[in-house]
């Protein structure tokens, strides 16, 4: 019997995949090196509190976040391991990270002092990591090429601040897909910073600066922690890292949806909202119950292609809120009821290409209406 949330569209999580993932990564790592698995934007679309579950028992180190809320969420499900918000927070959310024990980044001193007096008017100790900004542009203390003698200094007096215990410093690469000169910069920028603390007598446990690309390509970078994130969900971060040996990433996501009709429809007519598809021969349209209100971008509309029955099929017509159109002409078995996977192994990345964008932004985009199924040891679980 079919389940319920199979009867329009679904994504499938195949949590042996993220396991597998896990430990193809886990063993690029030396030993003692901390792995955090990022479940931010709902662990990439994938639903962060079943993939926190499962990398909690895997035996991950810690868990990272872009917001309160994420972290919130993962503790009220019952996660109890560490978890890193990487993302800014406003002081007026302060006593929620004490309460939800969540550890926070700091990017200057005068955030850092506000959080240090929320701590102390709750008679607690407020876990945080320095963001060093070495060249994203993005929060963190501007550490440059040349003299950084007064951020060091800011960055020391975060560490005396009462009420917080510094655990550690970070940075994150801006262009470790591809620029390698670009990317040594920021590292040996991130290694300044660390020995001008440590001239301070300022030693911190975790120092940690890579993401997936540097998992990928930069060994050297991998110090006490690594962050993987879309590699951990089985994509690579460019077309150069598919040729490395291992670590051989698995989709974890396939997004289906199940055959609402096939239409017979004469030579010349036309499709979808303002006819921008004009059928060519006598045709048959297989209608898919999933459109843009479920994150399929609109932009793919007569360009993209989903499979069915094991050969790709073209959308015809504009993808609509709730539906769109594929033309199964060559294919006179499919019928009503017919699956369609719309992402998946190389689906995912060839869509993404065609909308000019990264598999990340498809994955995330899958709307919350549609119901995430996920697999364990083979079998469908709740």
């Amino acid at each position: 019997m079919l389940d319920r949330r199979e009867l329009r569209t679904w994504a499938e999580i195949d949590l042996d995949a993220l396991e597998h993932n896990y430990r193809a990564l886990r063993a690029m790592l030396p030993q003692g090196c901390r792995f955090a698995g990022l479940v931010k934007a709902d662990a990439y679309g994938h639903g962060a509190v079943p993939v926190a579950q499962k990398l909690e028992r895997l035996g991950a180190d810690l868990l990272a976040v872009a917001c309160v809320d994420e972290g919130e969420q993962l503790r009220r499900a019952g996660i109890s391991m560490p978890i890193l918000c990487l993302g800014q927070t406003h002081p007026a959310l302060g006593e929620e990270l004490l309460q939800w024990d969540i550890i926070q980044e700091v990017e200057d001193l005068d955030s850092a002092r506000v959080f240090s007096e929320i701590a102390q008017k709750q008679g607690k100790k407020l876990k945080v990591h320095i963001k060093v900004d070495t060249g994203m542009g993005r929060l963190g203390f501007r550490w440059e090429d040349g003299d950084n003698q007064a951020v060091a200094q800011e960055m020391a007096q975060v560490c005396a601040l009462p009420g917080l215990e510094v655990e550690g410093m970070f940075t994150h690469f801006a262009a470790a897909d591809g620029d390698e000169a670009y990317t040594m910069t920021q590292f040996t920028r991130f290694l300044d910073a660390r020995k001008a603390l440590e001239e301070r007598g300022i030693h911190l446990k975790i120092y940690h600066c890579g993401a997936s690309s540097a998992v990928l390509h930069y060994p050297c970078t991998y110090l006490d922690m690594v962050r993987p994130g879309i590699v951990l969900y089985g994509y690579y971060t460019d077309e150069d890292s598919r040729g490395l040996d291992g670590p051989g990433l698995i989709p974890v996501m396939r997004l289906k949806s199940r055959i609402a009709a096939v239409r017979a429809m004469p030579a010349g007519a036309k499709v979808s909202y303002g006819c921008t598809a004009e059928l060519k021969r006598p045709s048959r349209l297989a209608v898919l119950p999933i459109g843009y209100g479920d994150g399929l971008p609109r932009v793919l509309s007569n360009r993209m292609e989903v499979m069915i029955s094991g050969k790709l099929c073209p959308i015809v017509g504009r993808i609509c809120m709730d539906m769109c159109m594929a033309d199964v002409t060559d294919l006179p078995e499919v019928k009503p009821g017919d699956v369609a996977e719309i992402y998946g192994p190389g689906l995912t990345e060839q869509t993404a290409q065609l909308a000019d964008t990264i598999s990340y932004e498809l994955l995330c985009h899958v709307a919350p209406r549609i119901p995430r199924v996920y697999w364990e040891n083979g079998q469908r679980i709740s």
